[in-house]
Parts: structure tokens; sequence; C-alpha cells
């Protein structure tokens, strides 16, 4: 399984890389397109291109050519909104942090302005790559993905979530609030991931229910993972500035709930994901199934 999961990913990636080659532009004016593929290509867990991926294959895109296409310009949107909201968040004005994906920060690299403009840019762009001007993929299925990725990305999700983040600094939060946050900051686009998948394919009311329950419990797994390894690994093995939360004074699982409570937590959100998955009553759930193992087990 573990062996198959890996060959499954590879080929995978090894897909979005190809694409995202393709469709990051490298003669964007004034070295912008420079800057846009050094914050997104060759690093990066692309843990929200796979969960797409996995969801498309799981409801029978896969099969169908423009479904595919819809697919895997799903799995690069979601990825390009990711990178872009890491660029912002790691500015001196958000978040202020020199190392991403083990190598400098896009404004340390390029200066905050031309780093600002390569998020603005890779934004735009992710919508740009879900509405291609070829035919292939329906236009229907074009706006909804289109309306599915805004809300995750905007003010109901990520963009609303990092306000909150920015706001709670040295402002204690109960374990409620915290999730909130979290849910919005993280959860929504790696909730949105698996959704907008399963939108490439046909799902009835209670599979869609059971991706949707599955993609929420994974999405904050990952953030608890994600406040427990930044409590606990070095900058090395994380590949971004270990302790910064700390230092921010930011509330955290950790802080909030203690470290073993909130290990703890992450073993419930995992199991929840697949109870998810077991009554989704979809028959090709394995590598969504890995995917949520890979959060628990992943050290950076």
């Amino acid at each position: 399984m573990r062996g198959d999961f890996e060959a499954w990913s590879r080929e995978k990636l090894t897909e979005v890389e190809s694409a995202l080659m393709r469709w990051v532009p490298e003669h964007a004016p004034a070295g912008l397109g420079e800057a846009m593929r050094y914050g997104v290509l060759d690093g990066g867990k692309r843990q929200r291109p796979l969960l797409a991926l996995a969801a498309a294959e799981a409801v029978g895109a896969s099969v169908e050519p423009p479904r595919a296409e819809a697919a895997l310009r799903t799995a690069c949107a979601v990825e390009l909104i990711h990178a872009y909201s890491l660029i912002h968040d790691d500015m001196p004005c958000m978040d202020d942090d020199v190392l991403r994906r083990g190598k400098p920060t896009v404004h340390v690299r390029y200066g905050q302005a031309l780093a600002m403009l390569a998020g603005d840019a890779m934004q735009a762009l992710a919508f740009e790559v879900l509405t291609p001007e070829a035919p292939g993929v329906p236009l229907a299925l074009q706006a909804r993905l289109c309306g599915m990725l805004a809300r995750a990305a905007g003010q109901h999700g990520m963009a609303g979530g990092q306000a909150i983040d920015l706001a709670s600094i040295g402002t204690p939060l109960d374990e409620n609030a915290l999730r909130d946050m979290h849910r919005r900051k993280t959860g929504a686009l790696l909730q949105a991931s698996v959704m907008m998948g399963a939108a490439c394919g046909e799902a009835g009311p209670a599979a869609t229910q059971a991706l949707s329950d599955y993609g929420a419990a994974l999405g904050l797994a990952f953030q608890v993972v994600d406040d427990v390894l930044d409590a606990t690994q070095l900058s090395a093995t994380l590949g971004k500035t270990a302790g910064k939360d700390a230092d921010h004074n930011k509330p955290t699982y950790v802080t909030v709930l203690g470290l073993g409570a909130a290990r703890a937590q992450a073993q419930a959100l995992h199991a929840q994901a697949h109870e998810a998955l077991a009554r989704s009553g979809l028959a090709d759930t394995v590598w969504l199934a890995a995917l949520a193992d890979r959060v628990i087990e992943r050290d950076n």
C-alpha cells in the first residue's frame, strides 16, 4: 500500500509540476515571472493538489478527458492560491519570515514590492488556469470551480482566517475560537481541494457530504500537526523558521491545549477523516486515506 501510494503520488506530482511549469509564465514583465516561479515551483508538499486529484479519482473524473483536464487544472489552481498566500504571509507586514520550503522567502530574494505583485499575479493566474480559452472543460464546471475556490480563499476562508490570526497576537483564545480561525485559515483551502476535485466527477449527496466531512477533519488536523511541529522540530527539518508562533505570541493548539492534548486532537481528527471515507460509499478512496495518514505522520 505505502509503495503503491508513493508511486501514485510521484506520478501525480510530476503531472502537476509539468503543468505549473507550462502555466506559470517565465517572461512576465520586469522579473515578475521569475519571482512567481520561484514562489511555486520545485518545493512544498503539494498536499492540496494531491487531495484534488485523489478526490477526482474517487468519483471517476480521471476516466473522461475533459474532466481529467479539469482535475489537473484544479490541482494547479489550489496550489497557486496556496503559494500566493505563503508569499504574502511571509512578508514583514504579516508573519515576517525569511525561510520557506528550505530557501529564502520571496520577499527576501526579490524585495517586498515584487513579492507582493508575484502573489497578486499568482492569485489571478489560479482563476485563469480554471478558465481555459480552448474548448474542453465545460463552462458550467469552470464557473463552479471558480466559485468554490473564491469562497475558500476569501473572507469566508483563508483571508478571513489570516485576519483573525493577525488580530489574535497576544490575545488568549479558547479552543472554539482557535478552531474557527484555523478552519478558515488552513482548513478551508484543504477542504476545497477535496470538494473541487470531487466536483470534476459525479458523486451523490451522501458521498459529497462524506467527502466534505473528510476534508474538514483533514484540514483541521493539518493545522494541529503544524502547531505541534512548530513547537517540536528544528528549522532545518521544517524548511521554515521553527518556533515563530511562540516568538510572535500567537495562540496555537499547543499553547491552548498543551502538547499532549494537541497530539491527541490530531489523532481524533485523523480518525474522523477515515470514518467519513468509510461512509462515503465510494469504492476508490485508497489515496484519500493514504493522504490522511501522511498528514499525521509528517515531520515537516
